[in-house]
């Protein structure tokens, strides 16, 4: 008899996590191994909660729509299971669940964190001897699971980020005004995003002129002498940061002390205000900060076509894994070539990826750390190319409806 899978959302959402559920959707119906495919209402904690949708009988039509559809379908949550060594209640509370409802299968689309609940769900797995199969699915904007090339949600982001600071530039460049302009990007650890800005440029235009990325300790006085050497040449100075960005002593220059959240990563904010009030004080010159926020995670409307089909493709691999009997693992992307661009589908144990984190490389920031290198453009450019065509509504783009997670 054919076992059921479950699938679920977790972390931060991204324009491209839709496209990966639709993969895993898409793979289940046509590898005809599995009976039904229930979708698990905001992540982990949806299947402690019994909350589930049927997705089995999932038309073409609206798979093709959940692809292009921003955010979460499924919801989302931010819950760190025990360790398995200390707590086994939570364990053997799930895994009774997916006994009662012949569970073979579970996948689990999202990032670091995310992946952390597949290593330990798949370790407990092996401990009981259980056959189900466990597989992630990895997405995050900030781009910095490892032993991938990339992530889904990124290219996305990337396009969204180089568009807006462009159209910024457009914006400023009209005032016969000295004036300073600093952009906060998300990116609490890796600036991957932040640098994704500098696909902004072009023949007539170096915004932004400067790029601060987390991997390189951030001084005042040097961010203050960096805009004052722009100056005499550079009318409207253009300024990307990370949210993240850290004095020498590991200090994030947002504030002195910042919540964190329930995987003890802080919550930031406020660190392009904190340096406009710097740049003000310093230099007196006409300054704006503005913080995209979560508008890079969300911005469907300039999704990147290519973001989108890896995100599907990646779902559809971890079917087949499964299905072959797999587990344990996150499918992954290997990049073949540059020019014509070109990856991989492929897969590692997510052991390899839990609670690890990819870094800008060093050689891809400019000596002075104020900037990105072309070894960085190169890499960043064939991730946002590709246009998707949405469908509107009064002209406005129109997206699956949520009615399930709306309260």
């Amino acid at each position: 008899m054919k076992k059921n899978c479950i699938v679920a959302q977790s972390g931060g959402p991204t324009v491209a996590i839709n496209a990966s559920l639709a993969g895993v959707i898409q793979g289940v119906i046509d590898s005809d191994c599995f009976d039904k495919i229930y979708g698990s209402i905001h992540g982990i904690q949806g299947v402690f909660k019994k909350q589930f949708i049927d997705l089995t009988d999932s038309t073409e039509e609206f798979i093709d729509n959940l692809k292009k559809s921003p955010a979460m379908y499924l919801g989302s949550c931010r819950y760190k299971l025990p360790d398995i060594t200390t707590d086994k209640e939570a364990y053997e509370n799930l895994f009774s669940i997916f006994e009662d409802m012949n569970v073979g299968a579970f996948f689990y689309i999202g990032g670091n964190d995310s992946m952390d609940t597949v290593d330990k769900l798949s370790q407990y797995a092996a401990s009981i001897g259980s056959d189900i199969r466990v597989m992630g699915v990895p997405k995050t904007i900030d781009n910095d699971l490892i032993e991938t090339d990339h992530t889904p949600g990124f290219g996305s982001a990337a396009k969204y980020i180089a568009s807006s600071m462009r159209e910024m530039a457009y914006d400023t460049y009209i005032y016969d005004i000295s004036s300073v302009l600093i952009v906060e990007i998300m990116g609490r650890d890796a600036g991957w995003l932040t640098a994704a800005s500098a696909l902004a440029r072009n023949d007539f235009s170096q915004a932004p002129h400067l790029i601060y990325l987390p991997e390189v300790a951030f001084d005042k006085d040097q961010f203050i002498a960096d805009i004052k050497q722009l100056m005499p040449t550079t009318k409207n100075i253009i300024i990307a940061v990370s949210e993240g960005i850290r004095d020498k002593d590991g200090n994030y220059i947002s504030a002195t002390t910042a919540a964190a959240d329930k995987f003890g990563h802080a919550q930031l904010s406020g660190t392009g205000k904190c340096l406009e009030t710097l740049v003000k004080e310093r230099l007196g010159v006409k300054v704006r900060s503005v913080e995209i926020n979560v508008l890079q995670r969300c911005a469907a409307h300039m999704a990147s076509a290519t973001d989108l089909e890896e995100s599907f493709q990646l779902g559809i691999k971890a079917v087949n894994l499964a299905s072959d009997g797999h587990t344990g693992l996150m499918t992954t992307l290997t990049r073949v070539s540059d020019t014509p661009y070109k990856v991989d589908i492929s897969y590692t144990p997510v052991s390899n990826v839990a609670n690890k984190a990819k870094s800008v490389p060093k050689e891809w920031i400019n000596p002075e750390g104020n900037n990105v290198t072309e070894d960085m453009i190169n890499y960043i450019k064939p991730l946002v190319i590709g246009e998707v065509v949405q469908s509107y509504e009064n002209g406005i783009s129109a997206y699956l409806p949520v009615k399930h997670l709306v309260n």
